[in-house]
């Protein structure tokens, strides 16, 4: 579990294909703490340490978590948001995060307002999926690439979803929000809660 408060960023610096998964070798901004079998988010993902050497480590993506999220899409070179598991006494400073990605959304508009940054979101909805709880609403919460967020501006027209954020300049500058334009993927998981409340509202009826 994770708060979507980002604590650092790593670049990926090796990429293996190996039949449907990928591998992927990061530089390790965490050398003295970092376990083999430790959950990190990656982008949001949470994915499993495989391997620790030195000032790397390698964690593994299986077929379907390439599919449903933007890490398919990395380069050696691109920067990665991390957050590592939270611990019982650790302060839940941002909102309860599972980690598993819901679906990709793409970026359709950012620019800067008065030195903070807004940025508006695209994603696929459908019926089936509002039912499913995967929707936003205004002033609730939502995780993008790891990044635990306040929603603004939801809105949803045929079978597009839209979600606006408004980035302060500290979250700008350390997380790979920086790197984001337009066009650019990036990987959204709806609020669990949410995604309970509609499950329960299914079974209600």
């Amino acid at each position: 579990m994770f708060s979507g408060i980002v604590e650092q960023m790593a670049q990926v610096i090796k990429i293996e294909q190996e039949q449907g998964n990928k591998h992927f070798t990061l530089r390790n901004p965490y050398p003295q703490t970092m376990g083999i079998d430790q959950s990190i988010a990656h982008n949001g993902v949470c994915l499993t340490v495989v391997k620790n050497e030195g000032d790397t480590y390698t964690v593994t993506a299986m077929q379907e978590t390439l599919r449903l999220t933007n890490l398919d899409g990395l380069k050696e070179g691109d920067w990665v948001n991390l957050e590592r598991a939270m611990s019982m006494e650790k302060l839940l400073d941002g909102h309860i995060v599972q980690g598993h990605v819901d679906q990709k959304a793409r970026c359709i508009d950012v620019h800067e307002t008065d030195g903070s940054w807004y940025y508006r979101f695209e994603y696929n909805s459908t019926k089936e999926m509002i039912a499913r709880g995967y929707f936003c609403v205004d002033k609730g919460s939502v995780t993008i690439n790891g990044v635990s967020l306040t929603v603004c501006e939801p809105d949803v027209k045929g079978e597009k979803g839209y979600v606006s954020v408004c980035i302060i300049p500290y979250t700008h500058e350390v997380t790979n929000f920086k790197y984001i334009k337009v066009g650019s993927e990036v990987n959204i998981e709806f609020d669990i809660i949410g995604k309970y409340l509609a499950r329960m509202n299914q079974l209600l009826k």
